[in-house]
């Protein structure tokens, strides 16, 4: 896989993973992050072998948020450049939401405004049991503007309004039950839990995989329920005559597995 710098990449037995890789600043979110992120995705589109995405931090957190030091910096350039930087952010977060390849994030250690973000926009998360979370942009003199819209796929927005209006910190029991990671494990257990979700994912097929994270997607902007009904009905009907779904019905038949069953070797 490509060569990056501030993230690191590797793809290996239908999974390919990336770590957010500036341990020594708790995976502080660059400029450069925020251009690689992108690349990765865009990149493993068309990798057909890959049937999944594995998002995780180096270090002892998956990401402590933007990095303050350069933050300060480029406020200081003035509107024009923040603004550039802002639709980085948002190109970053929509790369990994848009993704056609299922996202799982590990959140780990202390995660702190836009990491928070990163974790919103994947698709499943995991969280050890011990991680701390806090919107804290609004103690600093900012909003979670770029997050937000993905934060409130997964929190109510009256939460989300408490969580961000004051910035506390809250731990990884409050950030389950109220949505923003959908598995809490001990870490001794959070390798274990992965393999068996990449071990779920493996048999279901890429094609119905894709089709689900598009429906998703593009059910937000229906208007009407005529546009719901046309949407759904020719997705369905595309599916049915799809050469994946006439092996999986015939497989379901013959009691056997469908060809892109792959067995999950890290279990």
């Amino acid at each position: 896989m490509d060569s990056y710098n501030d993230i690191c990449t590797d793809a290996k037995d239908g999974v390919a993973t990336v770590w957010l890789n500036r341990p020594d600043l708790h995976n502080a979110i660059s400029i450069q992050m925020l251009e690689e992120l992108p690349h990765f995705f865009s990149s493993i589109e068309q990798m057909d072998n890959v049937r999944a995405v594995v998002l995780r931090g180096r270090g002892k957190s998956f990401s402590a948020g933007a990095d303050l030091v350069k933050m300060l910096e480029v406020g200081k350039l003035g509107y024009e450049q923040n603004l550039i930087d802002g639709y980085k952010w948002t190109n970053c977060l929509s790369s990994i939401a848009n993704s056609s390849k299922p996202t799982i994030a590990i959140a780990t250690g202390n995660i702190f405004g836009g990491g928070n973000g990163l974790l919103a926009a994947s698709d499943i998360v995991i969280a050890d049991e011990n991680t701390i979370f806090s919107f804290s942009e609004v103690r600093l003199g900012l909003a979670p503007s770029t997050i937000l819209p993905y934060i409130l796929t997964r929190i109510s927005q009256q939460k989300a309004k408490y969580l961000m209006l004051t910035g506390k910190r809250f731990n990884a029991s409050e950030a389950y039950t109220s949505g923003l990671v959908d598995f809490l494990a001990p870490s001794i257990r959070i390798e274990a839990l992965l393999n068996a979700i990449i071990g779920d994912l493996f048999k279901a097929s890429p094609n119905g995989v894709k089709e689900i994270k598009r429906l998703v997607r593009e059910l937000k902007h229906c208007q009407t329920i005529d546009e719901v009904n046309n949407l759904t009905a020719n997705s369905i009907a595309t599916l049915k005559t799809s050469t994946e779904a006439q092996e999986g019905i015939s497989a379901f038949i013959e009691k056997r597995k469908p060809y892109w069953v792959i067995e999950n070797t890290n279990k």
